[in-house]
């Protein structure tokens, strides 16, 4: 009788599951598991239909009693494994996952979910191997494709940037319409230096000619969306990168203070987890919004109910990004800009945001995207994204040369091993032959392994680096900006530059010598060096590469000066002038708004498109020629003026001055513990990070040190508030 209700309970699951009605299949489940708590298929189940109706802990949680009565079963453990990593909890997928490989170590799909989950984890070479086992296992056309994925991505980490690209060519073949595979092959392409732009242009294009032709017809018209030139737009941003990430370097200033008189701001986010960034974007957007585990047409239909005019991508062909989102056509206008060197190869993307150095003349027919070249530098940079705090930390600040004190120039490098090829490896060989006594610095990841430290300066002695001159350091989150402190001059390798490491590196008071290239990814040094008005560290060919750089060492005086005045020029230059980047960007989305509008009235007649435009032009509101006063986020949808977050801050400082500080709490230990203080601590930082420099937020800070006696944070503030004074205008930036 017993196994007669059983096999009808397992029937009707299983007829639920088929049908794919969740809600029903959870609530068989748990009348099952009431009756039989180790019902198997109820528990491997329960979990897997929460999943799929996004109850995300609810799933973990039912998943985590399951484990409790079937630990060894490999099904439930994939199951959970797959969870965690959809939530990018990789770290706990893995023993389940490393269990699944011992029980069944004959079936592919347990070493395609570890070679998966150990990515995040940057565990490369163990992913790498069950990548190849998954591959020798492999019998469906699923599985092989899978785990030519897994293999790729580990491949590039490890530096077979060319065999990565192969992996995923041949899974392309086998399955076409696989859209994690271009986007690998388009990222690793970037890294090889014989691919070059046209090769990636077309790369791209063959991207957009597979996934958006069959969504094309179903592109809305937006007619609802035309109305006033000079009406206030919904501005969206679609990023996975809304969290500890080098794109929020850029981004933030411009989420913080776009000119909210003209624009709403929304941020959707496509990243599965938070971090204490994402809730600095959630106070800084009007409306932020998480779309990570949607369907891409589920995403742009969320975009659009929300009626965005312009939505602006930061990802392009990155993990997790929202391309196919894009060639659903999400908005009237779709923007390109920061996250990817190249084109998307979207028909649907209209607008790359780009400037006239980094992209010249010409670089045209590398896009399918229309080049919106603004006046000023393509991004501006903050530094410390992790910790906007620390920038005014004693040890972040600029430090004389090392070399006045080694003796010797040190040459440096912090960027993905991944550039670093055997050409750019042979020049600096060069370059430390010209400089005698010379030593060379490389930050990376996997440098603390001794078995890969060993295999790369073997590989840097055969591309004739001298051994005893090399220094290998391993990349560590905390270390980043301290590096710096060692190295005199920095060395940009090519054809693929620095992005985010070379503000870093000028903005620690560290020259850079740079080559130039031909397109956008081999010219982000070009662009940086250019608006900074520093053209002297650009090298056209290997032999003044090595020139500069041997100029740039022959003076350590010299060097030393212009080390400690560079932060000062970066910050005062376009790199980093958000106020001027702020006005330029919203100056390029008006006018792409106004060309959609004048396509929208007169399609097909240019002529009367831009005659259109003209009409409308004196139209432009008197107030918007001003620049627009700062905000301040609070908290997600509480925006206040600068001047109204400066009243909030002076009066927590009064109320916390008004209660006495225990004596306990005056220690060195740099603990603040009393609950008035603590606010005016919050709140300081909360100003800061809408507006970089605030004087009146950095005094605040002051106030809090001085008042627990801790002298020297409290000097190092108000030297900051007062430095930020004297700047006037620009002490926003």
């Amino acid at each position: 009788m017993h196994t007669k209700h059983t096999d009808q309970d397992a029937s009707r699951l299983q007829a639920a599951l088929a049908a794919a009605d969740w809600p029903a299949l959870t609530r068989l489940c748990r009348q099952v598991l009431r009756k039989n708590g180790r019902h198997l298929s109820a528990h491997r189940l329960l979990g897997f239909s929460l999943n799929k109706q996004r109850e995300f802990d609810a799933a973990l949680k039912a998943y985590r009693q399951a484990y409790v009565y079937w630990p060894e079963d490999a099904e439930l453990l994939v199951n959970y494994a797959n969870v965690l990593i959809e939530q990018a909890r990789n770290i706990d997928a893995l023993p389940l996952l490393e269990k699944v490989c011992e029980l069944r170590p004959q079936q592919a799909i347990g070493w395609i979910k570890l070679a998966e989950c150990c990515y995040l984890l940057t565990q490369h070479d163990k992913g790498f191997d069950a990548s190849q086992k998954a591959a020798a296992l492999a019998e469906t056309l699923h599985d092989r494709v899978a785990a030519l994925m897994q293999s790729a991505i580990h491949r590039r980490e490890l530096g077979q940037v060319r065999e990565a690209v192969k992996d995923c060519e041949t899974a392309i073949a086998l399955r076409y319409n696989d859209p994690g595979n271009y986007t690998n092959k388009l990222l690793f392409m970037l890294a090889d230096p014989q691919v070059n732009a046209a090769q990636l242009s077309a790369a791209a294009r063959q991207y957009g000619a597979v996934f958006e032709p069959p969504l094309r017809p179903e592109w809305p018209d937006f007619q609802e969306h035309r109305g006033s030139p000079w009406r206030r737009l919904k501005i969206g941003f679609l990023s996975p990168d809304f969290r500890v990430h080098s794109v929020m370097y850029f981004v933030e200033g411009l989420l913080a203070q776009l000119d909210r008189r003209q624009f709403e701001v929304f941020a959707f986010y496509l990243f599965p987890r938070d971090d204490h960034v994402t809730e600095r974007v959630q106070r800084h957007a009007d409306h932020f919004v998480p779309l990570a585990g949607f369907s891409p047409q589920q995403q742009a239909e969320a975009i659009r109910a929300q009626g965005i005019d312009i939505l602006i991508d930061l990802a392009g062909h990155t993990g997790n990004n929202g391309l196919l989102t894009l060639a659903h056509k999400a908005a009237p206008v779709q923007v390109s800009w920061l996250g990817f060197p190249a084109t998307t190869g979207l028909t649907a993307v209209d607008y790359k945001f780009t400037d006239e150095i980094t992209d010249p003349p010409g670089a045209e027919t590398q896009y399918t995207e229309q080049l919106y070249r603004l006046p000023t530098l393509f991004a501006c940079y903050r530094p410390m994204s992790r910790n906007p705090l620390w920038r005014y930390q004693p040890r972040y600040q600029v430090r004389p040369a090392p070399a006045l004190v080694n003796g010797f120039i040190t040459f440096g490098s912090c960027n993905n091993l991944g550039k670093l090829t055997d050409d750019v490896l042979a020049l600096w060989g060069q370059v430390l032959a010209a400089v005698p006594g010379s030593r060379l610095l490389i930050e990376g990841k996997n440098l603390d392994r001794p078995d890969f430290a060993q295999a790369y300066q073997e590989r840097c002695e055969r591309l004739g680096l001298p051994p005893g001159r090399v220094d290998l350091v391993a990349q560590r989150t905390e270390n980043q900006y301290l590096t710096y402190h060692r190295i005199d001059i920095a060395l940009d390798p090519f054809p693929l530059t620095g992005g985010t490491t070379t503000f870093d590196v000028l903005w620690m008071g560290l020259p850079i010598v740079s080559m130039v290239g031909e397109s956008f990814k081999s010219r982000m040094g070009v662009g940086l060096l250019a608006y900074l008005g520093r053209t002297e560290w650009l090298a056209e060919t290997p032999e003044e590469y090595v020139r500069i750089a041997t100029d740039l060492a022959t003076d350590v005086q010299a060097l030393n000066t212009l080390r400690l005045g560079l932060r000062g020029e970066v910050e005062t230059s376009a790199l980093m002038r958000e106020d001027i980047f702020n006005h330029h960007f919203s100056e390029g989305l008006r006018v792409m708004w106004l060309q959609w509008l004048a396509k929208a009235e007169h399609p097909d007649d240019p002529k009367a498109q831009a005659q259109a435009i003209q009409e409308w032009l004196p139209q432009l509101p008197e107030e918007w020629t001003h620049g627009p006063v700062p905000g301040v986020g609070l908290k997600p949808g509480q925006r206040v003026s600068l001047h109204e977050a400066h009243q909030r801050l002076q009066d927590l400082v009064e109320k916390a001055k008004a209660t006495p500080i225990p004596a306990s709490a005056t220690t060195t230990e740099h603990q603040i513990t009393d609950r008035h203080w603590i606010a005016v601590t919050e709140l300081a930082e909360t100003v800061l990070s809408a507006v970089p420099h605030d004087p009146v937020a950095l005094a605040c800070l002051a106030e809090v040190e001085h008042a627990h006696g801790h002298t020297e944070f409290a000097v190092t503030y108000l030297q900051h508030a007062t430095q930020a004074m004297g700047l006037g205008s620009t002490s926003a930036t």
